[in-house]
């Protein structure tokens, strides 16, 4: 089959390996779609994301979506032929969570996660013709979602998360700073959980116009000079830009909630953070998400479109184009996906 695999910086090679099959308890997927994240891109960029270093061939992409074509044994309720993406996370290791952290698994402390680097031997990802999974791990796709949308679950759920972490968002007035792909989905998460209105900021005029085409009521083209709105009830910051987390702060209503979806650098960064204290503003993180990539397939069944967020479509030949493309936001791109099948 063939597979997108990162060797090194700067090294992406579309591969052959062998065909998975399915074993006990195992579903094979014919892949068919494929999303490319901020994660695939600082492996291919860089040889790492985060504090994860490639250390050996890495098939990329956990923003994935296909059909089942093999069932192993004891698997039950799936069928060949089926529309499914997955939940990418498998928790590992003999952990017992503390009480206060029951039912939040996203916080368990190993987890393995398609096309990730963070254990060796490194967890394969989804950017290849088929991908083997446990059975548990298939998110079935109603007949009102196709595998093209379906591959948008994952970064939606991270986006549905991050709104769950606001607390109830109804009837108010939210800003999300950062308008690229995670952005322009925490908008149209918080649009569909019946938020007032929304307001997206960002530096770029296209992936402002996405955010709009997901639901912004306003937007803020912040390289035009425009101002960010004030006394919004809920803040997300889905740009990781310490830079610009003082003005949002300052947008943030006294005793408003701040929500930190975008990733921050690992090390010291500057960051105005006064309006934190003097505004007594509740400023809390989202990582990932528990399985609302369950929740982000019933949104998307329910009428959340995701296709204004879809820019530009590569077949798996194109790979190297495709992040390319995906790397270069001056092409107007958002989320870029690859055909897989």
């Amino acid at each position: 089959m063939k597979a997108v695999t990162v060797f090194g910086a700067g090294d992406l090679r579309v591969v052959e390996v062998e065909d998975p099959q399915a074993g006990s308890g195992q579903v094979r997927v014919a892949m068919e779609w494929g999303g490319i994240c901020g994660s695939d891109l600082g492996y291919w960029k860089h040889g790492a994301t985060g504090t994860a270093i490639l250390r050996e061939p890495l098939v990329l992409g956990h923003e994935v979506a296909g059909r089942i074509d093999q069932i192993g044994d004891g698997v039950e309720g799936l069928e060949i032929g089926q529309a499914v993406t997955f939940n990418p996370a498998t928790l590992v290791g003999d952990h017992v969570m503390p009480a206060h952290l029951e039912g939040r698994d996203n916080l368990w402390p190993e987890v393995r996660y398609f096309g990730s680097a963070a254990f060796l031997p490194h967890e394969q990802g989804g950017f290849s013709t088929y991908r083997v999974v446990r059975a548990e791990q298939i998110r079935p796709l109603p007949d009102s979602v196709s595998t093209r949308h379906g591959a948008v679950a994952e970064p939606l759920g991270v986006a549905i998360h991050a709104v769950g972490r606001a607390g109830n968002v109804a009837g108010k007035r939210v800003l999300v700073n950062g308008a690229g792909p995670i952005g322009a989905l925490v908008v149209a998460a918080a649009k569909h959980a019946g938020a007032g209105e929304v307001w997206a900021a960002d530096l770029s005029a296209p992936a402002l116009a996405v955010a709009a085409g997901m639901g912004a009521d306003r937007v803020v083209d912040r390289s035009a000079g425009e101002e960010l709105p004030q006394d919004v009830d809920v803040a997300f910051d889905a740009s990781g830009a310490p830079r610009a987390l003082g003005d949002v702060f300052l947008a943030v209503v006294r005793g408003g909630r701040f929500v930190q979806v975008g990733n921050l650098p690992a090390g010291e960064a500057p960051v105005a953070l006064g309006q934190l204290v003097t505004r007594e503003i509740e400023y809390v993180g989202s990582y990932r998400f528990v399985d609302e990539v369950t929740d982000a397939v019933q949104a998307m069944a329910d009428g959340l479109d995701v296709e204004p967020l879809i820019t530009h479509t590569f077949g798996i030949d194109e790979a190297q184009r495709a992040f390319e493309t995906a790397g270069d936001r001056t092409r107007g791109s958002s989320k870029v996906l690859i055909e897989l099948g």
